[in-house]
Protein backbone atom coordinates (compact mmCIF):
# COMPACT_ATOMS: atom_id res chain seq x y z
CA UNK A 1 0.00 0.00 0.00
CA UNK A 2 1.26 3.44 -0.90
CA UNK A 3 2.17 5.71 2.04
CA UNK A 4 -0.10 8.50 3.26
CA UNK A 5 2.15 11.42 2.36
CA UNK A 6 3.03 10.03 -1.04
CA UNK A 7 -0.66 9.56 -1.72
CA UNK A 8 -1.46 13.11 -0.62
CA UNK A 9 1.29 14.44 -2.89
CA UNK A 10 -0.16 12.50 -5.83
CA UNK A 11 -3.72 13.71 -5.41
CA UNK A 12 -2.81 17.35 -4.77
CA UNK A 13 -0.27 17.76 -7.54
CA UNK A 14 -1.02 20.60 -9.93
CA UNK A 15 -4.21 21.83 -8.28
CA UNK A 16 -5.84 24.79 -9.98
CA UNK A 17 -7.39 27.48 -7.76
CA UNK A 18 -9.52 30.54 -8.42
CA UNK A 19 -8.75 34.14 -7.50
CA UNK A 20 -10.40 33.84 -4.06
CA UNK A 21 -7.68 31.49 -2.83
CA UNK A 22 -4.70 33.22 -1.22
CA UNK A 23 -3.09 30.06 0.21
CA UNK A 24 -3.97 26.52 -0.86
CA UNK A 25 -2.63 23.03 -0.18
CA UNK A 26 0.70 22.69 1.62
CA UNK A 27 0.16 24.50 4.92
CA UNK A 28 -1.82 23.75 8.08
CA UNK A 29 -4.84 25.56 6.66
CA UNK A 30 -5.90 27.35 3.52
CA UNK A 31 -6.66 31.07 3.21
CA UNK A 32 -9.61 32.28 1.15
CA UNK A 33 -10.63 35.89 0.56
CA UNK A 34 -14.39 36.22 0.10
CA UNK A 35 -16.92 38.99 -0.51
CA UNK A 36 -19.81 39.47 1.92
CA UNK A 37 -20.88 36.89 4.50
CA UNK A 38 -19.26 33.46 4.38
CA UNK A 39 -21.54 30.48 3.74
CA UNK A 40 -20.38 27.01 4.84
CA UNK A 41 -21.93 23.56 4.45
CA UNK A 42 -20.82 19.94 4.71
CA UNK A 43 -22.09 16.61 3.45
CA UNK A 44 -20.86 13.05 3.80
CA UNK A 45 -20.93 10.01 1.50
CA UNK A 46 -20.54 6.61 3.19
CA UNK A 47 -19.95 3.38 1.33
CA UNK A 48 -22.97 1.05 1.43
CA UNK A 49 -25.14 3.90 2.72
CA UNK A 50 -24.87 6.52 -0.04
CA UNK A 51 -23.10 4.46 -2.69
CA UNK A 52 -21.85 0.97 -3.50
CA UNK A 53 -18.60 0.30 -5.33
CA UNK A 54 -20.32 -2.14 -7.68
CA UNK A 55 -22.81 0.57 -8.65
CA UNK A 56 -20.71 3.72 -8.73
CA UNK A 57 -17.15 4.02 -10.07
CA UNK A 58 -14.70 6.06 -8.03
CA UNK A 59 -14.75 8.95 -10.49
CA UNK A 60 -18.52 9.26 -10.08
CA UNK A 61 -18.26 9.14 -6.27
CA UNK A 62 -15.71 11.94 -6.40
CA UNK A 63 -17.93 14.07 -8.59
CA UNK A 64 -21.00 13.41 -6.48
CA UNK A 65 -19.19 14.31 -3.25
CA UNK A 66 -18.60 17.78 -4.67
CA UNK A 67 -21.98 18.17 -6.35
CA UNK A 68 -24.10 17.45 -3.29
CA UNK A 69 -22.23 20.10 -1.30
CA UNK A 70 -22.14 22.86 -3.88
CA UNK A 71 -25.86 22.29 -4.44
CA UNK A 72 -26.44 23.35 -0.83
CA UNK A 73 -24.53 26.57 -1.44
CA UNK A 74 -26.59 27.20 -4.57
CA UNK A 75 -29.74 26.82 -2.46
CA UNK A 76 -28.61 29.77 -0.34
CA UNK A 77 -28.34 31.95 -3.44
CA UNK A 78 -24.63 32.41 -2.87
CA UNK A 79 -21.48 32.10 -4.96
CA UNK A 80 -19.58 28.83 -4.33
CA UNK A 81 -15.84 29.31 -3.97
CA UNK A 82 -13.88 26.40 -2.49
CA UNK A 83 -14.03 22.94 -0.93
CA UNK A 84 -11.97 20.75 1.36
CA UNK A 85 -12.22 16.95 1.18
CA UNK A 86 -11.69 14.41 3.95
CA UNK A 87 -11.38 10.84 2.67
CA UNK A 88 -11.11 7.66 4.73
CA UNK A 89 -10.76 4.19 3.21
CA UNK A 90 -9.55 0.64 3.93
CA UNK A 91 -5.79 0.13 3.89
CA UNK A 92 -6.08 -2.51 1.18
CA UNK A 93 -8.06 -0.30 -1.20
CA UNK A 94 -6.49 -0.11 -4.66
CA UNK A 95 -4.67 3.26 -4.91
CA UNK A 96 -6.22 3.65 -8.36
CA UNK A 97 -9.61 4.03 -6.68
CA UNK A 98 -8.27 7.03 -4.77
CA UNK A 99 -6.70 8.47 -7.92
CA UNK A 100 -9.97 8.10 -9.81
CA UNK A 101 -11.95 9.58 -6.92
CA UNK A 102 -9.68 12.61 -6.84
CA UNK A 103 -9.96 12.98 -10.61
CA UNK A 104 -13.73 13.04 -10.20
CA UNK A 105 -13.45 15.68 -7.49
CA UNK A 106 -11.33 17.86 -9.76
CA UNK A 107 -13.68 17.38 -12.70
CA UNK A 108 -16.73 18.46 -10.71
CA UNK A 109 -14.80 21.37 -9.19
CA UNK A 110 -14.17 22.64 -12.71
CA UNK A 111 -17.82 22.24 -13.61
CA UNK A 112 -19.01 23.95 -10.44
CA UNK A 113 -16.37 26.69 -10.55
CA UNK A 114 -14.87 25.93 -7.13
CA UNK A 115 -11.32 25.28 -5.95
CA UNK A 116 -10.08 22.24 -4.03
CA UNK A 117 -7.93 23.83 -1.33
CA UNK A 118 -7.19 21.05 1.16
CA UNK A 119 -8.40 18.06 3.11
CA UNK A 120 -7.32 14.99 5.03
CA UNK A 121 -6.93 11.23 4.64
CA UNK A 122 -7.25 8.37 7.09
CA UNK A 123 -7.93 4.64 7.21
CA UNK A 124 -11.33 3.16 7.98
CA UNK A 125 -13.33 -0.02 7.51
CA UNK A 126 -15.38 1.48 4.67
CA UNK A 127 -14.90 4.37 2.28
CA UNK A 128 -16.08 7.68 3.73
CA UNK A 129 -15.89 10.98 1.84
CA UNK A 130 -16.73 14.18 3.69
CA UNK A 131 -16.66 17.49 1.85
CA UNK A 132 -16.98 20.97 3.30
CA UNK A 133 -17.90 23.71 0.84
CA UNK A 134 -17.39 27.44 1.26
CA UNK A 135 -19.08 30.30 -0.55
CA UNK A 136 -20.06 33.93 -0.08
CA UNK A 137 -23.14 36.10 -0.42
CA UNK A 138 -21.38 38.82 -2.44
CA UNK A 139 -23.08 41.45 -0.31
CA UNK A 140 -26.62 40.09 -0.72
CA UNK A 141 -28.78 38.53 1.96
CA UNK A 142 -28.81 34.71 1.73
CA UNK A 143 -31.99 33.01 0.58
CA UNK A 144 -33.17 30.80 3.45
CA UNK A 145 -36.03 28.35 3.93
CA UNK A 146 -37.95 30.84 6.04
CA UNK A 147 -39.14 33.57 3.68
CA UNK A 148 -42.03 32.04 1.73
CA UNK A 149 -45.27 34.05 1.91
CA UNK A 150 -48.90 33.19 1.15
CA UNK A 151 -49.54 33.96 -2.50
CA UNK A 152 -46.03 32.99 -3.62
CA UNK A 153 -45.54 30.53 -6.45
CA UNK A 154 -43.37 27.41 -6.19
CA UNK A 155 -40.90 26.53 -8.94
CA UNK A 156 -38.12 24.01 -9.52
CA UNK A 157 -34.98 23.92 -11.63
CA UNK A 158 -33.26 20.62 -12.39
CA UNK A 159 -34.05 16.94 -12.84
CA UNK A 160 -36.72 15.29 -10.70
CA UNK A 161 -37.14 11.53 -10.42
CA UNK A 162 -34.17 10.43 -12.54
CA UNK A 163 -31.90 9.62 -9.59
CA UNK A 164 -34.60 7.57 -7.89
CA UNK A 165 -35.26 5.70 -11.13
CA UNK A 166 -31.54 5.04 -11.51
CA UNK A 167 -31.29 3.68 -7.98
CA UNK A 168 -34.25 1.37 -8.53
CA UNK A 169 -32.63 0.07 -11.73
CA UNK A 170 -29.29 -0.53 -9.99
CA UNK A 171 -30.99 -2.30 -7.08
CA UNK A 172 -32.45 -4.73 -9.59
CA UNK A 173 -29.11 -5.35 -11.26
CA UNK A 174 -29.70 -3.23 -14.37
CA UNK A 175 -27.42 -0.60 -15.89
CA UNK A 176 -30.18 1.17 -17.77
CA UNK A 177 -31.95 3.46 -18.49
CA UNK A 178 -28.52 5.03 -18.77
CA UNK A 179 -29.71 8.60 -18.21
CA UNK A 180 -31.31 7.59 -14.92
CA UNK A 181 -28.34 5.53 -13.71
CA UNK A 182 -25.89 8.32 -14.54
CA UNK A 183 -28.07 10.87 -12.74
CA UNK A 184 -27.99 8.72 -9.61
CA UNK A 185 -24.24 8.24 -9.83
CA UNK A 186 -23.45 11.88 -10.61
CA UNK A 187 -26.29 14.39 -10.21
CA UNK A 188 -26.46 17.30 -12.63
CA UNK A 189 -26.70 20.26 -10.28
CA UNK A 190 -28.08 23.44 -11.92
CA UNK A 191 -24.94 25.41 -11.10
CA UNK A 192 -25.42 29.17 -11.05
CA UNK A 193 -29.20 28.92 -10.80
CA UNK A 194 -29.27 29.66 -7.08
CA UNK A 195 -27.89 33.12 -7.76
CA UNK A 196 -30.24 33.52 -10.71
CA UNK A 197 -33.21 32.71 -8.46
CA UNK A 198 -31.97 35.10 -5.79
CA UNK A 199 -31.66 37.91 -8.32
CA UNK A 200 -35.19 37.13 -9.56
CA UNK A 201 -36.53 37.69 -6.03
CA UNK A 202 -36.76 34.17 -4.58
CA UNK A 203 -38.27 34.36 -1.09
CA UNK A 204 -37.16 30.87 0.00
CA UNK A 205 -35.08 28.12 -1.57
CA UNK A 206 -33.82 24.60 -0.88
CA UNK A 207 -31.71 21.86 -2.44
CA UNK A 208 -33.90 18.85 -3.26
CA UNK A 209 -31.94 16.02 -1.68
CA UNK A 210 -34.56 14.10 0.32
CA UNK A 211 -37.38 14.43 -2.19
CA UNK A 212 -39.48 17.31 -3.51
CA UNK A 213 -42.26 16.94 -0.94
CA UNK A 214 -39.94 16.39 2.01
CA UNK A 215 -37.81 19.39 1.15
CA UNK A 216 -40.75 21.66 0.40
CA UNK A 217 -41.92 20.53 3.82
CA UNK A 218 -38.84 22.21 5.30
CA UNK A 219 -39.81 25.47 3.58
CA UNK A 220 -43.39 25.04 4.79
CA UNK A 221 -42.26 24.52 8.37
CA UNK A 222 -39.60 27.22 8.33
CA UNK A 223 -41.88 29.82 6.76
CA UNK A 224 -45.08 28.86 8.59
CA UNK A 225 -47.05 28.37 5.38
CA UNK A 226 -48.86 25.67 3.43
CA UNK A 227 -47.55 24.50 0.05
CA UNK A 228 -49.60 22.69 -2.58
CA UNK A 229 -47.89 20.82 -5.42
CA UNK A 230 -49.84 20.51 -8.67
CA UNK A 231 -48.96 17.23 -10.36
CA UNK A 232 -50.28 18.41 -13.71
CA UNK A 233 -47.36 20.83 -13.84
CA UNK A 234 -44.78 18.06 -13.36
CA UNK A 235 -43.36 16.29 -16.40
CA UNK A 236 -42.39 12.62 -16.26
CA UNK A 237 -39.04 12.00 -18.00
CA UNK A 238 -38.97 9.01 -20.32
CA UNK A 239 -36.40 7.04 -18.21
CA UNK A 240 -38.65 7.44 -15.15
CA UNK A 241 -41.65 6.22 -17.11
CA UNK A 242 -39.66 3.22 -18.37
CA UNK A 243 -38.53 2.22 -14.88
CA UNK A 244 -42.08 2.63 -13.60
CA UNK A 245 -43.44 0.41 -16.37
CA UNK A 246 -40.79 -2.26 -15.76
CA UNK A 247 -41.05 -2.37 -11.97
CA UNK A 248 -44.54 -1.24 -11.07
CA UNK A 249 -43.13 1.62 -9.02
CA UNK A 250 -45.23 4.77 -9.51
CA UNK A 251 -43.48 7.34 -11.66
CA UNK A 252 -45.05 10.20 -9.74
CA UNK A 253 -43.67 8.78 -6.49
CA UNK A 254 -40.13 8.94 -7.89
CA UNK A 255 -40.63 12.58 -8.85
CA UNK A 256 -42.34 13.68 -5.64
CA UNK A 257 -40.38 11.68 -3.10
CA UNK A 258 -37.49 9.84 -4.76
CA UNK A 259 -34.71 12.04 -3.41
CA UNK A 260 -31.09 12.72 -4.41
CA UNK A 261 -32.25 14.94 -7.27
CA UNK A 262 -30.08 17.88 -6.18
CA UNK A 263 -32.36 20.17 -8.13
CA UNK A 264 -33.46 23.48 -6.62
CA UNK A 265 -36.92 24.39 -5.36
CA UNK A 266 -37.79 28.00 -4.63
CA UNK A 267 -40.72 30.26 -3.91
CA UNK A 268 -41.22 33.56 -5.73
CA UNK A 269 -43.68 36.43 -5.31
CA UNK A 270 -46.85 36.08 -7.37
CA UNK A 271 -46.42 37.64 -10.78
CA UNK A 272 -42.69 36.97 -10.95
CA UNK A 273 -41.41 36.14 -14.42
CA UNK A 274 -39.55 32.93 -13.68
CA UNK A 275 -35.95 32.68 -14.88
CA UNK A 276 -35.37 30.53 -17.95
CA UNK A 277 -35.55 26.82 -17.15
CA UNK A 278 -37.52 27.24 -13.92
CA UNK A 279 -40.88 25.46 -13.93
CA UNK A 280 -43.84 26.39 -11.78
CA UNK A 281 -45.07 23.37 -9.80
CA UNK A 282 -47.25 24.77 -7.03
CA UNK A 283 -48.39 27.58 -4.79
CA UNK A 284 -48.02 28.87 -1.25
CA UNK A 285 -51.00 29.69 0.97
CA UNK A 286 -51.78 30.41 4.59
CA UNK A 287 -51.73 27.36 6.83
CA UNK A 288 -49.29 24.54 7.44
CA UNK A 289 -48.06 21.40 5.75
CA UNK A 290 -47.80 19.97 2.25
CA UNK A 291 -50.62 18.94 -0.04
CA UNK A 292 -50.65 17.43 -3.52
CA UNK A 293 -53.41 18.57 -5.85
CA UNK A 294 -55.16 20.08 -2.84
CA UNK A 295 -55.21 16.91 -0.73
CA UNK A 296 -52.88 15.20 1.76
CA UNK A 297 -50.33 12.93 0.08
CA UNK A 298 -50.74 9.28 1.01
CA UNK A 299 -47.31 7.98 -0.03
CA UNK A 300 -43.81 8.47 1.35
CA UNK A 301 -42.80 12.13 1.52
CA UNK A 302 -39.11 11.38 0.97
CA UNK A 303 -35.88 10.06 2.44
CA UNK A 304 -35.03 10.09 6.16
CA UNK A 305 -31.78 8.45 7.33
CA UNK A 306 -33.24 7.82 10.77
CA UNK A 307 -36.85 7.30 9.78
Amino acid sequence: MIGEFELIARVTQGLEVNSDVELSVGDDAAVVSLQGDTVVCTDILIENVHFKQQWSPAHAVGRKSVAVNVSDLEAMGCRPSAIVVALAFPKDLDPKWVDDFEAGVRAECRTAGVSLIGGDMSSSEHIVACVTAIGDTMGRAPVTRNGAQPGDIVAVRGNLGLSAAGLIALQRGFGSPKDAVLEHQTPHVPYGQGRVAAEAGATAMIDISDGLLADLGHISEGSGVSIDVVTGQLSIPDPVARVAAATGKPALGMILAGGEDHALAATFPSGTTLPEGWVRVGAVSAGTGITVDGAPYEGSMGWDHFG
